[in-house]
């Protein structure tokens, strides 16, 4: 490496470096805070983020904010390839995977129809719809990626963080009684929890707090709609490029980006059983620490006032799209259409 090219890199680093730390630091606090009070961390990021918003305008601090609120967040969406394997979605049978393909096509397809008629643009119901049908806060942070740049983009992307962390707490609390009066059985229970619930940490807990077999279930069907955030971001790549970005600015979007190729090679990576339990692990950490640190960001980056106008609609929207995936798989399940 030459002098020039080293003498480049030393100064990115130095012009990068303080919105990274200070972005860094937000992810530990929230992190140490979620972990006494048992708090979604994503939300806590997201507060602490805004309430120090006033960094993101900083000449020192903006550059590296940045950073953390694009590139930390792909990186951390092509390491969630390392959560999955080929081996846990056969192990599952072709019934749940079907069942996981109809709910996440029909949320998703009915967020983009509620969407519209809503007033707003078919990008907005696929970013909520997406977020609630594949895994929370995760999805919508990828979806946010694979799509254009808009002006009000950020926005909705930090709303829906919000709205499904929320939600999935809420879900957490509340579905496994569902469960229950439902009379599901503990594998059709971790079915339910699993396909409905938003974020993984909270399909975890709901799934241990009824049964071992109900968490387990839950768990691996839960992993199976992580692995349908490639062929959505696929498809909302696609979608934007022959819409021209619906409105959106820039230059049309590669039709997979790289953080989804990715998210691919580390999946298959992963599949052949070759990675060490204890490195599957790191990647997996690593990813859940870059995007608690983009969504430090991300909240860094968003004015309190442009969240509080955002009105009733939106919320309205997302509540419906949660409401239609628990109604939808819960039918499925009281059908018996899995055995």
């Amino acid at each position: 490496m030459n002098i020039t090219a080293l003498t480049y890199i030393q100064g990115h680093i130095r012009l990068l470096a303080p919105g990274i730390m200070v972005s860094l630091v937000v992810a530990i606090a929230v992190t140490f805070l979620s972990q006494q009070y048992h708090a979604p961390v994503m939300l806590l990021a997201l507060l602490l983020g805004m309430s120090l918003n006033f960094l993101s305008t900083d000449a020192k601090c903006k550059p590296g904010i940045e950073f953390s609120a694009r590139t930390l967040l792909r990186i951390g969406v092509a390491l969630l390839g390392m959560r999955i394997t080929l081996e846990q979605i056969t192990g599952l049978g072709w019934k749940p995977a079907v069942l996981i393909a109809i709910l996440v096509v029909a949320t998703i397809g009915v967020s983009v129809v509620a969407a519209k008629a809503l007033g707003f643009q078919r990008s907005f119901g696929m970013l909520t719809g997406g977020a609630t049908a594949i895994c929370g806060a995760s999805a919508a942070l990828a979806l946010s990626a694979a799509l254009p740049n808009h002006p009000l983009k950020e926005r909705a992307t930090l709303f829906t963080v919000i709205g499904v962390s929320a939600l999935s707490t809420v879900a957490m609390i509340l579905y496994p009684m569902i469960a229950t009066w439902a009379e599901l059985s503990p594998h059709d229970a971790g079915v339910f929890l699993g396909a409905t619930i938003h974020d993984v940490a909270q399909v975890v807990g709901a799934g241990y707090s009824m049964s071992h077999e109900t968490g387990d279930t839950a768990t691996v069907i839960k992993l199976l709609r992580v692995a349908m955030l490639l062929p959505v971001i696929a498809c909302a790549v696609m979608i934007a490029r022959m819409q021209n970005g619906e409105g959106f600015k820039g230059k049309r979007p590669p039709l997979l980006p790289w953080f989804a190729t990715g998210f691919v090679i580390l999946a298959g990576l992963n599949s052949t059983g070759w990675v060490p339990p204890l490195v599957q692990a790191a990647f997996v950490d690593l990813s859940h620490g870059c995007l608690v640190v983009a969504i430090g960001a991300l909240g860094m980056k968003t004015q309190l006032k442009e969240l509080r106008s955002v009105g009733v609609r939106p919320i309205l929207l997302i509540i419906g799209e949660t409401l239609f995936l628990m109604t939808l798989a819960l039918g499925f399940l009281k059908a018996q259409l899995l055995h």
